[in-house]
């Protein structure tokens, strides 16, 4: 069992900048793959980022902006958001599963979500 939750939303001008944080529970923390989706208002929730056994991977339309990390001794991951759009405005969520991948039924676990808004 995997219990995520997600901090570090607010709201932001565009162009600037946001820290969202994922702590995760569980002993084996570092076997999982960790996503951040989004889902923005009348639209489905999609992929954002993963990082899993090092590797990092971004939606297009982040790459360049957004970074994920993670830090196992605190089961805890990061999204750095750089260059903030008002186009990233969504509620953001964190995921955990076994195998890396773009798909929301590629994770098992998911957090609660933390609201991001960038102002124009």
């Amino acid at each position: 069992q995997v219990q995520l939750v997600e901090s570090g939303g607010g709201l932001v001008q565009a162009g600037g900048s946001l820290r969202l944080s994922c702590a995760a529970s569980g002993r084996t923390f570092s076997n999982y793959a960790m996503g951040w989706f989004r889902q923005a208002p009348g639209k489905e929730r999609e992929f954002v980022s993963v990082i899993s056994w090092g590797r990092t991977y971004y939606a297009d339309s982040v790459k360049g902006r957004f970074t994920i990390s993670s830090d196992n001794a605190k089961n805890t991951v990061y999204l750095q958001m750089n260059s903030l759009k008002p186009e990233d405005t969504a509620v953001y969520y964190c995921a955990a599963g076994l195998v890396a991948g773009r798909k929301l039924d590629n994770y098992d676990y998911w957090g609660q979500g933390t609201q991001v808004t960038v102002s124009s």
